[in-house]
């Protein structure tokens, strides 16, 4: 019985002696244990900012008188709006006002030439994106107003604010801070006025304006 006593005595103290030496030669093999990473919380989009925009356009207009004929110029201008994110989908109302030079003419029965002309275009548009963190792909449409200003040599010619409607889509990236850059596409059909007798020989001689906007801008968000 001693033995057995004496054994399981020695057995528990070589026991308490290996033990701590085995897990300090396993940490130093090992290194101690790692933790996961800690990931700071997603770019949020929601605020005010403002911004410029510019970039060019192109489009046709449509006399009665002369047909259709292309348009191209550029476009340069100021942007306002606010975003409210709800998880990953950005939610938005933005404004513009733009000087434009986009324009266009024909000879086509118009010997002299006639001219469309349209020098500065606004829109109101809602958005809808969602959010890849600092990536926002994001789609876009509303009203659109510009004026359409159509001559013809030896007529007064006439000049008249429409209102229509555009739609389009962008991508938008947070680069640094409160600042985001963006690239966007735009529709914009303006519709058409009745010039008449004012443009030709035609009382009923409608202009019309249509473009594709594409532009780049920096905004800053508040």
């Amino acid at each position: 019985m001693k033995r057995v006593l004496l054994a399981s005595v020695a057995a528990l103290t070589l026991a308490a002696l290996v033990g701590p030496a085995t897990a300090a030669d396993l940490q130093r093999r090992y290194g101690p244990a790692t933790k996961a990473p800690i990931y700071g919380p997603g770019y949020n989009w929601t605020g005010f900012y403002l911004g410029i925009a510019g970039g060019g356009g192109w489009g046709r207009s449509d006399w009665t008188s002369t047909g259709a004929f292309d348009l191209s110029g550029g476009i340069i201008g100021g942007t306002a709006g606010y975003n409210w994110q709800m998880s990953s989908f950005v939610f938005g109302l933005e404004g513009d006002v733009s000087w434009s030079n986009i324009k266009g003419n024909t000879f086509a029965t118009c010997a002299a030439g006639c001219e469309t002309r349209n020098s500065w275009l606004s829109t109101v548009r809602g958005r809808v994106g969602y959010a890849f963190d600092r990536f926002l792909p994001y789609v876009t449409g509303g009203v659109a107003f510009g004026d359409i200003k159509a001559t013809r040599p030896a007529f007064v010619g006439r000049s008249e604010t429409n209102a229509g409607w555009t739609l389009g889509a962008g991508l938008e990236f947070a680069v640094a801070g409160n600042w985001t850059v963006k690239g966007e596409y735009l529709y914009v059909d303006l519709g058409d006025f009745t010039c008449g007798l004012s443009c030709s020989a035609l009382a009923g001689d409608k202009v019309s304006f249509r473009s594709h906007i594409a532009r780049g801008g920096i905004n800053y968000r508040f």
